[in-house]
């Protein structure tokens, strides 16, 4: 079974490039990047090897390029999940629990995706970290735009917890059911903003720390 399309059209604006993107999310989940080769990607997208080569320098090329796709799509998911109007702690529960959602709905190109960014060595962990650092750029700009005071450091913890949650779930086999995560992945980013639910959803008590 081929992994459902949760690429969207971010960043896959050719025809050609979008089709070898969707080919290797297939090749790659079906037989694994390290086993999948350029010549069943291409027979997959119904295109030439030239073609491949207009876009891409080599395999790895083109899987990172599924992986930035793959994520910007997500992430286009859970910025237009956003509720200006409502506090910040539901804005932040509404779209996480709309992002993972996202990743739940191709669970095979997703598990897939993030075990194998961990194998491409300096270029993959470059490729992560952008990825991440687009996530702790949202949660910026959300919360503090709410008058509270993420730092940088802190809205990457939160990042880096909620990747970690996604990780474990999709090593129990659990890539369906991500979504489930949504309670504990928004109270992650509610004790790193300095919020205890206990207290009602308000700050902690002293004067706002200062963006590390």
């Amino acid at each position: 079974m081929k992994p459902k399309n949760t690429l969207g059209t971010v960043g896959v604006p050719h025809e050609h490039r979008a089709r070898l993107l969707q080919a290797m999310a297939t090749v790659a989940a079906t037989q694994g990047l390290a086993a999948a080769s350029i010549a069943a990607v291409v027979a997959e997208a119904g295109v030439s090897k030239r073609t491949f080569y207009e876009h891409f320098v080599d395999k790895d090329a083109c899987f990172l390029a599924l992986y930035r796709a793959a994520s910007a799509s997500a992430l286009r998911t859970l910025r237009e999940s956003v509720q200006p109007e409502r506090p910040w702690q539901d804005q932040v529960e509404h779209a996480l629990g709309a992002y993972l959602a996202h990743l739940a709905a191709g669970p095979q190109l997703i598990r897939m995706l993030f075990v194998e960014i961990h194998h491409l060595g300096p270029a993959g962990a470059a490729v992560r970290r952008e990825v991440m650092q687009h996530l702790a750029d949202y949660m910026l700009e959300t919360i503090n735009a709410c008058g509270v005071v993420l730092s940088p450091t802190m809205a990457m913890a939160a990042v880096g917890g909620i990747h970690e949650l996604v990780l474990q779930a999709i090593e129990r086999g659990e890539a369906a059911r991500l979504e489930e995560l949504t309670p504990t992945a928004s109270a992650v980013v509610r004790l790193l903003a300095g919020v205890s639910p206990a207290c009602g959803g308000t700050q902690k008590s002293g004067p706002p720390k200062r963006a590390v």
